[in-house]
């Protein structure tokens, strides 16, 4: 992907990481290198130091006013050393010579462990790595006064109010983060980046003849918040609306075994749960996926392609360079139906004997990385989706998405749908609610009979947990058809 700023390069970031991060410690490249070097006196396989800094925000509106408001700042380092499968991991919140040298020894406690496969007398030669930027490196919470972003959140429960008189209760909330890390290792790869970071939602409620539903909206991604403009503010407003009026007027939604056709965007979600996380290379190594030693096999029906893509320009999963320094990618998954890869950090890629694609994610200093999807999305197919719809004799039409469960080691999952409908000769008849798919997620990848040519992704609200980590993820798809998926009903 082009980058959204090219006169910003790599030294721009280092630059401004070096002042947030090293300069009020009285820190310098030499004296990196020189715990880096400690650590590399033993038998260490790799070791890295990751400097983070972040500010961020958030604001509350609720029944017309701001009840709720937050502010912090955070920074820190944590040191790494990575020996054979075995890591070791300290971390401090005080940055300073003292302190790195503390952790670095703790680290080498590993030491005896480790395998003979780097010269460990010193470090590499100090160098950058260069990637294209993705996002303008600019502060979200500088970009608008205290009483903008106020005055923001009410225009936005105005609009959603103006739609219709139904709508009793509006919430919304606004989220801001502004973050420079700097990444450098036992190689001498010294890499930084500066990520801005925005989330904007909303909430609403509508009542009727005794009757209360909700519905949901917002989006975001690696901006500042001058991209909420009005004709945005009233797109989240109007889909909220939307879908509470839709649940409003639903039916109890059936059970059973039937056809379900996903919509484009933010269904993509149980693309990502269901099977995103068991294409990552840590529980490959470990044999607990159920994608295990099958690369150039077929998992998939014929015309499914499954990327990660970290390189999408301003996009909320996309980094510049992951938080091992190494600059994201595309990586295919599968390909027409085969799969032909995992997701690796630096750790499972050397075990495994795998290419590095870098998607090496933490949730902060305090965390150690592991391989993580960026923006997990499947690829178009040539079907307009209204001939799915038309295809389909009777079935369930899942719009949008609310929570799931998913148990990552076998793929079953569990997804309620915000939004659904019943789909009847060909036709999208009328709304239900209470329906949940059930089913299992290699399983659904051979049952996609049809492929939209619509893929959308998602608006820019996605979070993904892992192994108590949490970090921001995009999801995407074309509008799916699925042959035979468990719905559990109300009906």
């Amino acid at each position: 992907m082009n980058p959204v700023n090219p006169t910003v390069n790599q030294a721009d970031h280092f630059s401004t990481a070096t002042e947030a991060l090293l300069d009020p410690s009285n820190l310098d490249v030499n004296a990196i290198q020189t715990v880096l070097s400690n650590i590399m006196t033993h038998q260490i396989d790799y070791a890295d130091l990751y400097f983070q800094y972040s500010r961020s925000e958030s604001w509350g509106l609720e029944e017309g006013q701001v009840k709720s408001g937050n502010f912090s700042i955070d920074q820190g380092v944590g040191v790494r050393a990575v020996s054979g499968e075995k890591t070791a991991f300290a971390y401090s919140d005080d940055i300073n010579l003292t302190a790195l040298q503390q952790a670095a020894d703790v680290t080498k406690a590993i030491a005896d462990a480790g395998a003979d496969s780097f010269d460990r007398d010193k470090t590499g030669i100090v160098h950058h790595i260069e990637a294209p930027h993705l996002y303008v490196p600019h502060d979200p919470i500088a970009s608008l006064s205290a009483e903008s972003k106020v005055k923001l959140l009410e225009r936005l429960e105005m609009y959603a109010r103006k739609i219709d008189p139904r709508i009793t209760q509006v919430t919304a909330s606004i989220a801001g983060e502004y973050e420079v890390v700097m990444v450098a290792r036992h190689d001498g790869v010294i890499a930084a980046d500066v990520r801005p970071l925005v989330r904007l939602s909303i909430n609403v409620i509508a009542e009727s003849n005794g009757r209360r539903e909700q519905g949901s909206a917002g989006g975001g991604g690696r901006f500042d918040y001058v991209y909420f403009t009005d004709d945005v503010l009233k797109d989240y407003a109007e889909k909220a609306v939307h879908q509470a009026l839709v649940n409003l007027d639903a039916r109890p939604a059936p059970a059973g075994n039937m056809t379900v056709v996903l919509g484009a965007g933010w269904p993509g979600i149980l693309l990502h749960e269901a099977i995103g996380h068991g294409l990552e290379g840590d529980f490959n190594r470990k044999g607990s996926s159920a994608f295990s030693g099958k690369i150039g096999q077929r998992v998939a029906a014929k015309g499914v392609t499954v990327v990660d893509d970290g390189t999408i320009s301003n996009r909320r999963g996309s980094l510049t360079l992951d938080d091992e320094g190494n600059p994201t990618q595309r990586t295919v998954l599968i390909e027409d139906g085969i799969l032909r890869g995992y997701l690796q950090d630096s750790l499972n890629s050397r075990l495994m004997g795998m290419p590095l694609t870098g998607n090496a994610r933490r949730e902060s200093y305090a965390h150690i990385p592991m391989p993580r999807m960026t923006n997990t999305y499947m690829l178009n197919g040539n079907m307009p989706p209204e001939e799915i719809i038309k295809s389909v004799k009777k079935g369930l039409y899942a719009a949008n998405f609310g929570g799931g469960q998913v148990d990552i080691t076998s793929g079953k999952f569990v997804f309620s749908a915000a939004e659904a409908y019943m789909i009847e000769d060909g036709k999208i008849t009328y709304p239900v609610k209470g329906a949940t798919l059930i089913g299992n997620g290699p399983d659904v990848l051979t049952r996609v009979s049809m492929i939209g040519n619509d893929m959308e992704l998602d608006s820019g609200v996605g979070t993904c947990g892992k192994e108590g980590q949490s970090v921001p993820v995009g999801v995407g798809q074309p509008t799916l058809k699925i042959d035979g998926l468990t719905v559990g009903g109300t009906a």
